[in-house]
């Protein structure tokens, strides 16, 4: 079976949740499968083993999950990005629009030290303001954002574009 299809078929559709509408993508069976989250890694690190990396900046939550298992497949770094109040010491903040308000993600100062390579990862590219957020957080430390990867992108929204216009290259396993 081809890697990807499979890791696509792991992906749970929820109609109408959280509301009316809108089909939430679950990686929970994703994540329950062995074979699905290691192929997922697996997917990614062929990608990226070569690039030297540094870092890899994950952004909360589930972007945890991935950029997690994927910082150790590659033998590099993991920064956390988190919603404002959840990291100790001095912070740098960015914040970003929400449909109905604002949100924000902050890192820690003393997280780039130094000049890193980095790659931006989350779960999952909708809109691209998280992500858009996320970019322009790292471009006030000494990150050098190589890329910002997906497991999942929805191709009925703008993230990508939005991302795109912004300089940002993207890279995602499996379109809906």
């Amino acid at each position: 079976m081809d890697l990807i299809k499979s890791i696509r078929d792991s992906i749970r559709a929820i109609p109408d949740y959280p509301k009316p509408g809108i089909t939430f993508r679950d990686i929970s069976p994703l994540l329950q499968s062995k074979d699905a989250f290691k192929s997922t890694i697996e997917a990614f690190a062929q990608r990226y083993q070569e690039l030297g990396i540094d870092q890899i900046a994950a952004v909360e939550a589930r972007g945890f999950i991935f950029g997690a298992a994927l910082a150790q497949r590659l033998g590099c770094g993991l920064t956390l990005l988190r919603k404002p109040g959840k990291l100790p010491g001095p912070v740098v903040k960015e914040t970003y629009a929400l449909e109905y308000g604002e949100d924000a993600l902050e890192i820690q100062e003393c997280a780039f030290k130094e000049p890193q390579r980095v790659l931006l990862m989350d779960d999952l590219l909708a809109t691209g303001g998280t992500v858009a957020a996320a970019a322009k957080l790292l471009s006030r430390t000494q990150a050098e954002l190589l890329e910002a990867a997906f497991v999942i992108t929805l191709d009925d929204l703008p993230g990508e574009q939005k991302l795109q216009d912004l300089g940002i290259s993207c890279y995602t396993l499996c379109r809906f």
